[in-house]
């Protein structure tokens, strides 16, 4: 057995929030990826040279990801995004370039994509090949501060009982290639397919986090802790429990609705800790099924919603914890973002609106593309 690697876990402020959203590069005549991000990041550089604090690069040069500063709230990071989105929106204009948010491209070829020029990039690539050359996919990570480092475990393995919500609500990944893959979120099963990424594992104490990461790295699995690229996983570097559930969103009303819902979640279970009651968990066999069943049937989910084996239809799940939820939200000032669940409800998910789009167009995705480029302007679901 290899030494265990320290894990310090950074002060944060309990329930503080920060968003990160990976939003893709179109070109405004044809709908396909335009690998321009270096041009767009030197553009949007400040005056001292340095990088933007809202706006970073990513592993392909047809993505740029919007980051918003540590937040009070919900509110406040989707401003920060939304002065990104402006900045970057600003720079691509005169390159005819378009800004689109989906968990992947309806129809641009995975072979044609370009990777940043960087170290870790190029080690992730020659390492992973043909699954690595395969990540055109593009998602939403919402951060969550947790003031106790003895929370960040209970709480990662609580987030699992609620992961299908998430993901069949964000799910935006119905075609890849140019064809539909019959799931709503292709990205979900893509990404596992990473050695490092997929659903975590379920550990009781931090200690075995420590024992797991000096295993890997003892064995040249990974290099630093970033490498693991859990669905859900603590972020010990900046003190939080980072979801990195959602697929892509179109919107900032999505990403606001998925990241409310989110952060209502952890401080939920959070609460829970602090009143001494134990947290829902799942056996690891029901928390793979539900990934499964929401990446294939999206809203349309039968999930499993606890040890007993007993299901629900994900939406009614998801319309039980949105009335539960109400007072966390009024708590965290996001009572207005979870609300906007209901939107995502009444109009469905965007897999769904991008399925009735290609319909309409008589299966031509290029619409489809022209219908999340207009959902992006317009900030919300059409």
């Amino acid at each position: 057995m290899a030494a265990p690697v320290a894990l310090p876990f950074a002060h944060s402020e309990r329930s503080s929030i920060g968003i990160e959203w990976e939003v893709a590069l179109v070109d405004a005549d044809s709908g396909d990826l335009r690998q321009a991000a270096e041009t767009i990041l030197t553009a949007v550089r400040p005056d001292d040279g340095g990088e933007h604090p809202l706006i970073t690069q990513e592993l392909l040069l047809n993505t740029v990801e919007l980051r918003s500063g540590k937040s009070a709230n919900v509110a406040e990071a989707v401003a920060d995004l939304n002065r990104a989105l402006d900045i970057v929106g600003e720079a691509a204009q005169p390159l005819r370039i378009e800004l689109m948010g989906s968990g992947t491209h309806p129809f641009a070829q995975w072979s044609n994509q370009k990777v940043t020029d960087k170290q870790r990039y190029a080690t992730l690539i020659d390492r992973t090949q043909w699954w690595g050359r395969q990540m055109l996919i593009y998602g939403v990570h919402v951060h969550v501060g947790i003031e106790d480092r003895a929370k960040v475990l209970p709480i990662s393995r609580a987030m699992l009982t609620v992961f299908a919500h998430i993901q069949s609500l964000s799910a935006s990944s119905p075609f890849w290639g140019g064809k539909d893959t019959g799931y709503a979120s292709n990205r979900a099963l893509l990404f596992q397919q990473l050695p490092t990424a997929g659903l975590p594992f379920g550990f009781d104490d931090w200690s075995q986090l420590e024992q797991y990461i000096g295993d890997m790295m003892h064995t040249g699995v990974i290099d630093q802790f970033d490498e693991v690229r859990w669905d859900v996983r603590p972020s010990p570097r900046f003190g939080t429990l980072e979801m990195r559930i959602a697929d892509g969103a179109s919107n900032l009303l999505e990403v606001g609705a998925i990241s409310s819902l989110t952060h209502c979640f952890v401080e939920h279970f959070s609460s829970m800790l602090d009143r001494g009651e134990t947290l829902p968990t799942l056996p690891p066999w029901f928390a793979q099924e539900n990934k499964w069943r929401s990446a294939r049937y999206g809203m349309d989910a039968i999930i499993i919603t606890n040890a007993a084996g007993d299901e629900e239809l994900v939406t009614d799940a998801i319309g039980r914890w949105l009335v539960d939820l109400a007072p966390v939200a009024e708590r965290l000032g996001c009572s207005e973002e979870l609300e906007q669940v209901r939107v995502v409800l009444r109009r469905g998910a965007s897999y769904q609106r991008q399925r009735a789009v290609a319909r309409r167009h008589a299966g031509e995705l290029d619409a489809v593309v022209r219908s999340l480029v207009a959902e992006m302007k317009a900030g919300r679901p059409l």
